[in-house]
Order: structure tokens, then C-alpha cells, then sequence
């Protein structure tokens, strides 16, 4: 284990509570164990920790990325999102790769939402042949949480959103019974239309086949 990593995870295990730790465990479905440590103060903490210790090495980013979701308390994998964030401008091409890795494994909301979000979204923009790859491979995957990637990276693009492309993405997904999928859907949807509300009526209007779920998200502030 990397120095950085270790000093990290020693460092937030002095921070544990398990008054906290129980409840959010079961708010998460018991998929995973908790240090008890609450989002602000996890952000609180990491702040205080790279003030002493400064951030990792870039070079390093993707090992420790991926050491910190290796632990088994669910606070590493935020920190390790986190670390990702605040280098999100530096990251080139190849770290897709780390990125596909960290959505594939521990996978749930609470982590893929922010990925797909944040730093795959960027990258898709940055770089364009890396969106043509794995645009191409995720969309065909089994994985529901790549194919929720693949209806999410648009969430902060509003006038930039390619429309078309999520269109066409939301059709190869339409019939599916997975709750992760149609929710992803309707919030794509949702979220595009507080830029351009009326093609997002026309598509829900025009695609019998939503699911009611999907449609009652992406309808949500803007009425039949």
C-alpha cells in the first residue's frame, strides 16, 4: 500500500464513530461498512489531512484511487472521489481506464452518480475519441451502472447537452425493469429540460414505451 494511502486510512480511523456508522450502513441498504464519518465532516477532515500532508502525487492518482476503494469502509471511496475532483483538469486520456474500474467494482448511487457527473463527464468532453470508445462499448454493456453512465455524463452540460445522443441512448434502454436505468431516464431527462423544456415534452409525449417512472421524473417541473 502506497505511504499516502496508508497515512490516509490511519489517519480517518482515528475519526471513526460508531454511533454514526450503524444507521448509515442501513440507509444504504447494508452494501457496505461505514467509519461513521458524515460527507462534511469526511470533506472537513481531508481538507485538515492535505494541509498537512499536501495531495498525492498526480502520478500516483490512479494507485491510490484504486487502493482507497480496495478498503472496506465506504468513506475511502468518497475520499478517493474527492482526490479525483480536485485533479479533475489534469486528468489525461488513459484514466478512463481507472474510472471504468471504480464504476464497475463497490458499485452504487452514491458513487457512480458523482463519476458519471464529474470526472467522466469532463473527460467525455475533453476528449473526444475517448467518448467514442467507451460511449460505444458501455452502451452495449451488461453493467447497469456503465449504462447508467452512459444516461448521466450530460447532467452539468446544459445548453451543450447532445440531446440526440441521449435520446437515442434512452431508446436502447426502454423496457428495461431495472429501477437504476428508468430513474437515470427520467433524471437525464429532467435535468435537460430546465434548459430546453420543449423537446423534452415531445419526447416523452412521442415515446409510448417510457416507463412510468421515467416519465414521472422527467415531468416533474414542467407538467404534461
Amino acid at each position: 500500500m502506497h505511504t499516502y494511502t496508508k497515512s490516509l486510512k490511519l489517519f480517518f480511523e482515528q475519526h471513526t464513530n460508531p454511533l454514526n456508522a450503524a444507521p448509515m450502513k442501513k440507509y444504504m441498504r447494508d452494501q457496505f461498512e461505514y467509519l461513521g464519518i458524515k460527507s462534511p465532516q469526511v470533506t472537513s477532515l481531508l481538507r485538515e489531512f492535505i494541509k498537512s500532508n499536501d495531495l498525492p502525487p498526480f502520478e500516483q492518482l490512479d494507485l491510490i484511487s484504486r487502493e482507497l476503494w480496495s478498503l472496506s469502509q465506504r468513506e475511502f471511496q468518497y475520499i478517493a472521489m474527492n482526490l479525483i475532483e480536485k485533479y479533475e483538469k489534469k486528468l489525461e486520456s488513459e484514466f478512463i481506464e481507472t474510472l471504468e474500474y471504480l464504476i464497475t467494482t463497490k458499485s452504487w448511487w452514491d458513487t457512480v452518480d458523482l463519476l458519471a457527473g464529474h470526472p467522466i463527464g469532463m473527460m467525455f468532453k475533453k476528449y473526444p475519441k475517448v467518448k467514442e470508445k467507451y460511449l460505444k462499448k458501455w452502451r452495449k454493456s451488461e453493467n447497469i451502472w456503465l449504462r447508467r453512465t452512459t444516461l448521466l455524463f450530460q447532467l452539468g452540460y446544459k445548453k451543450e447537452t447532445d440531446f440526440d445522443l441521449l435520446c437515442e441512448i434512452i431508446k436502447e434502454n426502454l423496457g428495461s425493469d431495472e429501477f437504476f436505468i428508468n430513474k437515470a431516464i427520467g433524471w437525464a431527462l429532467r435535468q435537460y429540460a430546465h434548459t430546453n423544456p420543449t423537446p423534452v415534452k415531445k419526447f416523452v409525449k412521442a415515446t409510448k414505451e417510457l416507463n412510468s417512472l421515467s416519465r414521472r421524473e422527467a415531468l416533474k417541473n414542467i407538467g404534461e
